[in-house]
């Protein structure tokens, strides 16, 4: 049995990485400061600890920790509900970030495993797939900026650690980007739009069961989660559409990019699977109607979005 402390732990990633733990027998302590976590996300367990708090705060951070001697750290906690909010960004990406990466050095803490935004490339990556060493241009969004300085503090560390750079990670439980936003708006007899994008669509789940082998020691460094391909946004709104058996399925308008969007965010996962073997990925019709069952009965919370953009209006 392993003790893993999952920052952000009533959040989508966090949620579902604590259920496979608890699942296969580990002891967790979770803590969410619930500015986007719920706390329905996590049943009552007998091996599961929530703390409603902030990693902002030190002397509990570094209580938690010391207090539970954790093998694994998760950290999914982070701010990203306002692009202008520099505030809470960087309260919770980097001040929080930087509190748990400093416990888990001081505290001895093995193993650490890290959650970064592609944004960390830049809105114009000059590579097509994106390598690991593309370097990180991450100025053009807060998120991006406070995330990247919490990644250089892990590599600062010394830790033995995993930071996956995410495409985009959607299913149950997600509260951010087009998929919500597609459902409330079409929920709501809304007009929706679409811009000539491309993105990777991957499952929460699909990425949670290779978390649980990074806790277990495989791998180190940083890794790219993504399938390898990218599908139109298009694509997205008409699984939405297909999910949700909308009458008419009515049609996006389509909208030239904004001067702030990127055109294709596309990882290379090559390190990935050579490291992390068989990886599933879960078909995206799949994807999108396990979200659309869960906002059926729990709602979107909010839409938000990491950059701003005409979509989050």
């Amino acid at each position: 049995m392993k003790r893993v402390l999952v920052t952000g732990g009533l959040g989508q990633i966090g949620s579902h990485v604590i259920e496979m733990l608890l699942e296969r027998g580990d002891l967790v302590v979770a803590i969410d400061n619930l500015a986007t976590g719920r706390r329905e996300h996590l049943a009552s367990h007998p091996n599961l600890t929530v703390v409603i708090d902030t990693i902002a705060d030190k002397a509990r951070v570094d209580g938690l920790v010391s207090e539970l001697q954790p093998d694994a750290i998760v950290h999914t906690a982070a701010s990203y509900k306002d692009p202008d909010d520099w505030y809470n960004d960087t309260l919770t990406n980097c001040v929080g970030g930087a509190n748990v990466v400093d416990a888990a050095r001081r505290f001895g803490v093995k193993r650490f495993i890290y959650f970064q935004t592609a944004l960390c490339y830049g809105l114009k990556p000059m590579q097509q797939p994106i390598r690991l060493d593309h370097p990180r241009f991450p100025a053009g969004s807060s998120y991006a900026i406070s995330k990247t300085t919490n990644e250089l503090y892990l590599e600062l560390s010394g830790i033995d650690y995993v930071t996956f750079r995410l495409a985009n990670v959607v299913g149950p439980r997600n509260v951010a980007g087009p998929l919500p936003i597609f459902y409330q708006r079409l929920k709501d007899g809304k007009q929706c739009f679409v811009t000539r994008a491309r993105r990777d669509f991957v499952f929460v789940k699909d990425l949670a069961r290779v978390v649980l082998r990074a806790v277990d020691g495989v791998g180190h460094g940083a890794y790219h989660f993504s399938s390898g391909k990218d599908v139109a946004i298009q694509e997205l709104y008409d699984a939405v559409v297909t999910a949700m058996n909308v009458p008419g399925k009515p049609e996006a308008e389509v909208k030239e990019l904004g001067p702030d969007d990127v055109f294709s965010i596309l990882l290379d996962p090559t390190r990935t699977f050579e490291d992390f073997g068989n990886v599933q990925f879960t078909p995206l019709q799949d994807t999108v109607s396990a979200a659309v069952d869960y906002y059926r009965k729990h709602g979107t919370l909010g839409e938000y979005t990491h950059l701003r953009l005409d979509a989050a209006k």
